[in-house]
Formats: structure tokens, C-alpha cells, sequence
């Protein structure tokens, strides 16, 4: 195995595992809830921690990389992310899982933008390129369906703690391979500090908007004093980072179409594929009677085509159409497969109402997480690789949490009318709504634009 080969092996393996584990411990909810005495308002933490750390984080952990370096970024959050796995597993309290939750949660946000930023520092060919970011958006788009297959499994087997005890092994492994495998970083000729005010504030605001959001589903009052709350703080953070010599998010970088546009459009592909796990899971186990290992597994296919066109497809269309075309097409592919879902009848037949519009959801996925990521890190300089692979992907979480906040609204209130597979019917709707405005954007804001070939490089 080559140097590159080696390096992508270890980022997306790591990126799989940080992924997943944002659906791994959803099976398990019902097991841990009884091993540690929690309630339903407590056990949603358990959950929500990873959440908000995780979209929270991203800023600062794209920032970090880009000025502390990507390798030394990595490093640090996957050993974080490693113990904190070890802590969780082995917690004894409710309040020590959740706190470990929301540890991993922090290193999931630093590691994952520095995965960024190493790729494009690893991987400067077109060719290359293409094929790398193919692979690990297909780890990304993945890692939900992997995870409530994989947690469903590891919980009936081996107890809720294996869910993140298996993590310990793989980030033990994957650091002994960080020198050898990864390129050292950019030599620093100037001192350069973090902007720690920027840090703090963009972070609370990011924090407090993640947790409003959701919160509007049960908890209406709550949800506007934490929103009205984070939409102050992310007025003061804009204010610091105009004013700051080295800000934490660089505002000059929203100038630039491909960062900007795309983190909109990112908050659609989140919008889109995250509340459509959780209704086909709900109709799976409520209509169907599947249990939560079958329901688990009914869904695998999509993680299965992901990886399989990731392999073989997604390079292909990167190099004919380019990062925003590839991103246009895959949310056409998902609001087919999503408006095909909003079809599923009382008694589903597996194989055509599930799987078949499972294996489109699944081709879609990564091509549209690559070409929403390739457009940003791409079109700024390697020195500002991390923090736009930070902006896009908390554009992404930050879309995640308003969707599932407006899908399942909208899902409750036409179940009250006129039944519960009509809700899941209009969640559905909506969820394919999002991806069809998304791909729209992409096509009418984008420049189809090619990744430059480096000098003295052949195609």
C-alpha cells in the first residue's frame, strides 16, 4: 500500500467512526436508559451532547487546523476523540456519559476539518482528488445508516457499552499510523494565535441555535429565549471577527461564491437526508413492526451503494461536471428517492417501495456530500483549506437541526388531522422539498468549475 493510498485509508476509516457514532447509540437509547436510570427528557442527551458539541465545534476546529496544522489538529482530536469513547463506555453515571458524549462531540469537530485540509494538502492531482473526496463522502453519507445497523447489532450482542468501546481499538491503531501515513505540516515562519473571543462566542451562538432549533418540536418557549439568545451572541461573534487580526472565521472567505453558496446549500443536504432517517425508522418499526435490528438493517442497502458508487461512479461525474454539478445531481437523485418514500403504502412490499428508492438515496448521498465539499476547500488557498470545510459542514449540522425541528412539526400536526402515515408522508414530502431547492441553488448559483491542475503535474 502506497504512502496516499495508506493516508486515505486512515481519514476515511476515521471519519466513518466519528460519523457514525451520531446514529450508533440510537438503538441502544432504550438499553442505556435502563442501565443508568435515565428518563426520556434526560436520555435525549445522551444524543443531543454529540450533537451540539459537534456542530458547535466546527469553526474552531477548521480554524485550528489551518493555523496549528492539519496533522497536529488530527492528532489531538482523535486521541480526545479515543478517551472520550473509553470514558463513555465505561461510565458509571449518567452524568459521566454525557459529559463523554459531548467530548467526542469537540473531537468529531476538530478532527473532521482537519481531515479536510489534509486530503487537499495530500492529494493535489485532479485525478486523485477526485477520487479521495469520492471515498470520504461516502464514509460521510455512510456513517447514519452504518450506524443504526451497526448499533442495533453491537447492543443485542454485546450490551450498549460496545457501541463505544469499539472506538477505542480503531482511534488506538489510527494513531500509531498518523506520522507514518499522514504529511507533515506547513512549516510556521510567524507566530499565529487563535482568536479566542471569536472562538467562545461563535461557538455559544452555534451551541445555543443547535439546541433552539430542535427544541421547537416539544418545547416552544424554551426554544424561542435560546434562539432569541444564540442570534444575539452571533451578532456579537460577526462584530468580533470583523475587528480581529486573525479571526477565528474569516469573513473575507464568504466573498468567495463557492464558500458561500455552498454553505447554503449544505444546510439543505442536511435538512434533507438527517429527519429522513428518522421517519423511515418510525415507519419502519410503527407501521411495519420491524424490530430495531431489522429496522437497522433494512436500511443498510444505502450505506452499501454509497461505498459502491463512491468506488466506481463519483470520480467519473467529478470530472465531467464538477463539484457543483455533482452536488446538483445528487440532491435530484435524493428528492426522487425521498418523494418515493412519501408513497409508502400500510403494508410495504421490501423490495419496491424500500429498497429500490433506498438504492437511489444511497447513490445520492455521497455524490452530493462530495460536491458539496469539493466547490469550498477548493476555491480558497491551503491556508484557509480547514476553517471553509468548518463553515460548510456547520452549515450542514446547523440545516440538520432546522429540518428536523420543521419536519417533524409539520409531521405531528398532519398526523393529528388526518393520520400518522400522512404525517410521515408530509415529512417525507418536505424532506424531498429541501433537496430539490438545494440542487436548484446548485445549478443557478454555482460555476461549474474544474479543480486546477497543479504546475508540473500530469493529468
Amino acid at each position: 500500500m502506497d504512502g496516499r493510498r495508506g493516508a486515505l485509508l486512515l481519514i476515511t476509516v476515521v471519519e466513518l467512526v466519528v460519523l457514525l457514532d451520531a446514529t450508533v447509540v440510537n438503538i441502544a437509547l432504550p438499553a442505556i436508559g435502563a442501565s443508568l436510570g435515565l428518563g426520556e427528557a434526560a436520555l435525549s442527551w445522551v444524543t443531543n451532547a454529540y450533537l451540539l458539541a459537534f456542530g458547535g465545534c466546527m469553526l474552531l476546529g477548521g480554524r485550528a487546523a489551518d493555523l496549528l496544522g492539519p496533522r497536529r489538529v488530527f492528532r489531538a482530536g482523535l486521541a480526545l476523540f479515543t478517551v472520550a469513547s473509553a470514558a463513555a463506555g465505561l461510565a458509571p453515571t449518567a452524568t459521566v456519559l454525557i459529559a463523554a458524549r459531548a467530548a467526542q462531540g469537540v473531537a468529531a469537530a476538530v478532527v473532521v476539518p482537519a481531515q479536510l485540509a489534509l486530503l487537499t494538502a495530500t492529494f493535489t492531482a485532479p485525478d486523485a482528488r477526485r477520487r479521495a473526496f469520492g471515498v470520504w463522502s461516502a464514509m460521510g453519507a455512510s456513517g447514519a445508516a452504518i450506524g443504526t445497523a451497526l448499533g442495533g447489532v453491537l447492543t443485542q450482542a454485546l450490551g450498549w457499552p460496545s457501541i463505544f468501546l469499539i472506538n477505542v481499538p480503531v482511534g488506538v491503531v489510527a494513531l500509531g499510523l498518523v506520522a507514518r501515513l499522514l504529511p507533515a505540516d506547513p512549516v510556521v515562519t510567524a507566530p499565529r494565535r487563535l482568536d479566542i473571543r471569536g472562538a467562545v462566542t461563535g461557538t455559544a451562538a452555534l451551541v445555543l441555535l443547535g439546541y433552539g432549533l430542535p427544541a421547537l418540536h416539544g418545547d416552544p418557549a424554551t426554544a424561542v429565549v435560546t434562539l432569541v439568545a444564540g442570534a444575539v451572541l452571533l451578532v456579537v461573534f460577526l462584530v468580533v471577527e470583523a475587528r480581529a487580526a486573525e479571526p477565528v472565521m474569516p469573513l473575507r472567505l464568504y466573498r468567495i461564491r463557492e464558500v458561500s453558496v455552498t454553505a447554503v446549500i449544505n444546510a439543505l443536504v442536511g435538512a434533507a437526508h438527517v429527519p429522513a432517517f428518522a421517519l423511515l425508522a418510525l415507519y419502519l418499526q410503527n407501521t411495519q413492526q420491524y424490530t430495531p435490528v431489522q429496522s437497522g438493517l433494512a436500511v443498510l442497502p444505502v450505506a452499501v451503494v454509497g461505498i459502491v458508487a463512491a468506488r466506481t461512479a463519483l470520480p467519473g461525474v467529478l470530472a465531467r461536471i464538477g463539484g457543483p454539478g455533482a452536488l446538483a445531481l445528487g440532491l435530484a437523485l435524493q428528492a426522487v428517492a425521498l418523494a418515493w418514500y412519501a408513497l409508502l403504502p400500510p403494508a410495504a412490499d421490501y423490495l419496491t417501495d424500500i429498497l429500490l428508492p433506498s438504492l437511489i438515496f444511497g447513490a445520492g448521498l455521497p455524490t452530493a456530500f462530495a460536491g458539496a465539499t469539493v466547490p469550498a476547500v477548493t476555491a480558497v488557498g491551503q491556508s484557509d483549506a480547514g476553517i471553509a470545510g468548518g463553515i460548510v459542514g456547520t452549515a450542514q449540522r446547523a440545516g440538520s437541526g432546522l429540518g428536523v425541528a420543521v419536519v417533524l412539526v409539520l409531521a405531528e400536526a398532519v398526523t393529528t388531522s388526518r393520520g400518522y402515515l400522512a404525517g410521515l408522508h408530509a415529512g417525507f414530502l418536505t424532506t424531498a422539498a429541501f433537496a430539490a431547492a438545494g440542487s436548484a441553488l446548485a445549478l443557478a448559483l454555482l460555476r461549474p468549475t474544474r479543480t486546477p491542475q497543479p504546475a508540473g503535474e500530469a493529468p
